[in-house]
């Protein structure tokens, strides 16, 4: 084999066979094929495309990189989410618990932050005491007492995938949807779940902006998990407008806390719930009643476990910005737009994300938004407050906002995209 060949390959649209994946994958973690050459292939990618059988191998070789984890010692079916990542998306932090609390393990591998995206990790993270990194003993003793367990993946899992995500981060390849989906689902294969619930967003905030890429990237991510043993299905939800009525880290976990206190805002409520039924419907706990286990208190009691089994305090009080600037309506009317994409940007750059992986995040930091559309607003008040520790961030964060949203006249009539806009199983 040589990666030359394979680079060309790729590049004159041929397919690329079992042997050629499974060499350059392993050549490539090795340490045997540079960067520029695997850069080279990536792009190929993006530009030519992979069929079934070629990501099929792809994730396999990406999966035997490393090693792969087992709960089958666990008495509970095991059931995972995953999420294409959006702005407000703080959905797994009450989802976990909530999903626990019906009966099933969730063994929650999560990520952090990049860009306008936020980033599990770093939400949890803002709890005092809280750890992201667990050994594979301690996430397993986590799982068995609380249920579910929200953590780092390990070095040891899908090592591949570390190195290529990397690469493509500076690369401009992040977007190829072969891409994509070999490296979630290598990952999640490798976790060992019995079963996958994909929340594939669409949408101006969103990775895929169109409902067709969506699909597209759905599609592929339920043929690799159904092909491998693991009870796939997926979700397309939007993402034009951002989750709930905040974006940062502190902020998210304090609307998730009023989630599992039976509050919170209607569309976190009610992506939570759809996302609890489908992964108790695959773990086979179909008669589980998830809106009874938010309104009686044990999701929140799990969440309390979980948070105290890694450290943290569920009780302590969460960091919460020095300065805040007030973003007002310019005019009075009805709010018809609120675009997710420019409302994660400004959280970014006031702090609640990073630019590359090493970058600091400020856990306070972040927009909560005072109206959705849909709402009537009149000239003057609140759209938006934004956080931060460092006050010139403002004027930057700010730039990204004139065009974020758009008030009609009042009596414009609106109707919003639902928040699950297809099913893919």
């Amino acid at each position: 084999m040589d990666v030359i060949s394979v680079i060309r390959t790729k590049r004159d649209r041929g397919e690329l066979t079992p042997e050629q994946i499974d060499w350059v994958i392993d050549a490539y973690t090795r340490g045997d094929v540079a960067d520029e050459q695997m850069s080279a292939l990536a792009m190929a990618i993006l530009l030519n495309g992979m069929n079934r059988t070629e990501i099929a191998r792809w994730t396999a070789a990406m999966i035997a990189s490393g090693e792969r984890m087992s709960f089958e010692a666990l008495s509970r079916p095991t059931t995972d989410k995953h999420s294409t990542g959006g702005v407000g998306d703080k959905i797994t932090l009450p989802l976990a618990p909530l999903v626990a609390a019906c009966g099933a393990a969730v063994p929650q591998l999560s990520g952090r932050g990049l860009g306008h995206t936020g980033g599990t990790l770093d939400k949890l993270e803002s709890i005092p005491g809280w750890r992201a990194h667990l050994t594979g003993e301690e996430m397993r003793h986590v799982l068995d007492t609380t249920g579910a367990v929200i953590c780092a993946a390990g070095d040891g899992l899908a090592p591949a995938d570390k190195k290529l995500y990397a690469l493509r981060d500076v690369t401009g390849t992040v977007e190829a949807i072969p891409l994509i989906a070999s490296s979630i689902m290598s990952k999640k294969i490798a976790e060992g779940t019995g079963a996958l619930v994909l929340d594939v967003k669409v949408g101006s905030g969103a990775f895929m902006k169109t409902i067709e890429d969506a699909r597209e990237l759905a599609s592929t991510m339920v043929a690799l998990g159904t092909d491998s043993g693991v009870r796939t299905v997926a979700l397309l939800t939007d993402m034009s407008t951002p989750l709930g009525l905040t974006a940062g880290n502190a902020l998210e976990v304090r609307e998730s806390v009023e989630v599992l206190a039976g509050g919170g805002p209607q569309d976190v409520v009610d992506l939570t719930l759809a996302l609890a039924r489908e992964m108790l419907d695959a773990a086979g706990l179909k008669d589980a009643d998830p809106e009874k286990a938010l309104a009686d208190g044990s999701a929140m009691d799990v969440w309390r476990r979980m948070i105290s089994a890694q450290g943290g305090d569920p009780d302590a009080t969460l960091p919460t910005a020095r300065e805040q600037h007030v973003v007002t309506a310019p005019s009075s009317g009805v709010l018809t737009r609120l675009d997710a994409y420019d409302v994660g940007v400004a959280a970014w750059r006031l702090g609640a994300g990073r630019a590359r992986k090493e970058d600091p995040v400020q856990a306070g930091a972040g927009v909560e938004l005072h109206a959705k559309p849909g709402d009537t607003v009149t000239e003057g008040q609140p759209l938006m407050t934004l956080h931060t520790d460092t006050p010139e961030k403002f004027d930057y964060a700010l730039t990204a906002l004139p065009g974020a949203y758009d008030i009609a006249p009042a009596g414009t009539s609106f109707a919003p995209l639902p928040v699950v806009r297809e099913r893919i199983a």
